[in-house]
């Protein structure tokens, strides 16, 4: 059996060529970057370069580049580098309903800490209010932090619009982009962050890689304590061999993030066209106008989200729900959940997400074998 993932937005696979830029430093360049001999200098050169690869790719300098572990290191860093850092401006946080659980984990870890948070709500499309944005801004607000693309449905906010909002306050501004790097430009000046999150594993990077973005002047208490690296922000030696792959995705991204978005697109309008031309009732769950290429949340009447994901997967299909999975009983998305409240277009969606080795081909399959499976269920 052919076995198709459409799953992309939990992990991607492996670029090929990142495998092979990887591997030198696993065996030939394995010197400590830290070191000043020539074997320390060849992983400190490759360093270098990276971060200048990753700067340039949302129009930063080099400097601002702090390499992390991850996108949840990364959130991590930013919110409790920025309570910590600078608490004695204040103690109020803003940040939206329909976080990653790596940033609303660390507001409410925060928030035990007598930091207070504002949870602003979405409506149907899982957008914010700008304008509950600017009433819930205070004096004593130190960070905003809003995800810049969903990772659920794709609903893409108004960076841009928030950005100008706080130029004149200041409360830091962190961006998750987690899900929206690698397929939309983003450009921290235009954008107008100071922080930005961003994961290796979503663009055909390894696991285990990623960096913040840290705008000039902006003071953040460090996580870690050790060594100096990092601008002395993140102790600990460099994963070189997992930043040079890094380096590597990110390159290979921007060659060819434009042509594989419009692709993303056009997987989105084949699967909902033929969902209509099989004459199967769903809902897409998200904003039409304001949504990331590669993914598609889509609720079926009728039909258990579980038990659908397994019928897909024996059928040979990766996808996934918008919900978590604990001790075997799938709990309602607390994204859709903010968007659509205690119903039951929450217990039945699922998120269809593209990348690498993704074809036509693949998702008119993935579409068919869906409708096949929802037609039989919703009997």
């Amino acid at each position: 059996m052919d076995r198709i993932y459409v799953d992309h937005a939990a992990t991607s696979p492996i670029h090929p060529d990142v495998v092979q830029e990887m591997l030198p430093y696993f065996t030939e360049h394995f010197g400590n970057p830290s070191s000043i001999h020539q074997f320390g200098r060849k992983t400190r050169q490759l360093l270098d370069e990276a971060r200048m690869t990753a700067a340039k790719s949302i129009g930063a300098h080099p400097n601002q580049i702090m390499f992390t572990s991850g996108g949840t290191e990364a959130d991590n860093a930013a919110i409790f580098g920025t309570a910590y850092g600078n608490s004695e401006h204040g103690k109020h946080i803003i940040t939206t309903q329909i976080e990653h659980h790596a940033v609303l984990h660390a507001c409410e870890e925060l928030e035990r800490q007598g930091f207070e948070v504002t949870y602003l709500p979405v409506d149907e499309t899982g957008r914010i209010s700008i304008q509950a944005l600017k009433k819930a801004l205070r004096e004593d607000t130190i960070l905003v932090t809003v995800m810049y693309g969903n990772n659920e449905v794709g609903t893409i906010q108004d960076i841009q619009a928030i950005g100008e909002i706080l130029k004149d306050h200041h409360a830091y501004f962190h961006t998750d982009a987690v899900q929206a790097y690698g397929v939309l430009s983003l450009n921290v000046q235009e954008l107008q962050v100071d922080l930005l999150s961003v994961s290796g594993h979503k663009i055909n990077g390894p696991k285990g890689t990623g960096y913040l973005y840290i705008g000039d002047g902006v003071s953040i208490a460090p996580s870690f304590f050790g060594g100096e690296q990092e601008r002395k922000r993140r102790a600990g030696t460099e994963n070189v061999a997992g930043i040079a792959g890094f380096a590597k995705a990110i390159s290979i991204m921007a060659d060819e993030g434009p042509q594989k978005a419009e692709a993303y697109e056009g997987f989105k309008k084949t699967m909902l066209s033929i969902f209509k031309e099989e004459g199967i009732e769903h809902m897409v769950n998200g904003s039409a106008e304001h949504g990331l290429p590669h993914i598609l949340n889509v609720s079926f009447p009728d039909v258990k989200t579980e038990v659908l994901l397994v019928n897909l997967d024996l059928a040979g299909i990766a996808a996934s729900s918008g919900s978590a999975c604990t001790a075997g009983s799938i709990e309602p998305s607390h994204v859709l959940t903010a968007m659509f409240g205690k119903t039951d277009r929450t217990k039945n969606a699922i998120r269809f997400s593209f990348g690498l080795h993704n074809t036509e081909e693949q998702i008119e399959k993935t579409a068919r074998e869906t409708a096949k499976i929802v037609k039989r269920l919703q009997k």
